[in-house]
């Protein structure tokens, strides 16, 4: 059992110093939260001030958080959702072409409930290009989902997802391949 005694955070666990997150998370509760919807542009250059990696076109509502923006990674024209949060205690690094849809979790970290101090063990996920995380969805530590693959709605995915597969459920199992459809020009133009 644990002994939260004993608890000890591990020396330069949040990658900054301590008046750097404090900075952080005034700016995010003064500049970030508080922004207009279409402030897309704005709240990329507050992220990329305190050294997140994020691409063109990225778009990232308001009410996102973001624990660390200095690990982060994200690749051009994704999309963060309303009440997503990156829990990064590791980095998080999301492709090109992403939608993270809202009140998603992506959590990098967890206790050893086995530990006397109940240690805290980190490992980061990664979001492969054009995939797809439907409304509440759970992303456990250490996490990888492939290359266009879609995790339905209220879906928890506690082990890596290979590329192009429709996942849903808790623990989440890949329920059908992902195809794509073949568009005609007339359905391109509409």
């Amino acid at each position: 059992m644990q002994d939260l005694s004993k608890f000890n955070v591990p020396k330069n666990f949040r990658g900054r110093s301590g008046w750097y997150v404090q900075l952080w998370w005034i700016v995010r509760s003064m500049m970030f939260y508080t922004s207009p919807q279409l402030f897309y542009a704005w709240r990329r250059f507050i992220l990329r001030i305190f050294g997140a990696k994020i691409g063109k076109n990225v778009n990232i509502r308001p009410s996102a958080q973001i624990l660390y923006p200095w690990k982060l990674t994200i690749g051009d024209y994704s999309w963060i959702g309303e009440d997503v949060n990156l829990y990064n205690l590791d980095e998080i690094v999301i492709g090109n072409d992403v939608v993270i849809s809202q009140k998603s979790y992506l959590c990098t970290g967890s206790h050893d409930y086995l530990s006397e101090n109940f240690r805290i063990d980190i490992s980061p996920i990664l979001i492969e290009d054009k995939c797809w995380l439907a409304t509440d969805v759970f992303v456990a530590p250490g996490v990888t989902i492939g290359y266009g693959s879609v995790i339905g709605a209220r879906s928890s995915v506690f082990k890596s997802i290979p590329a192009n597969k429709v996942c849903f459920g808790s623990p989440a199992r890949p329920l059908k391949n992902r195809v794509v459809k073949e568009v005609s020009v007339a359905e391109r133009n509409r």
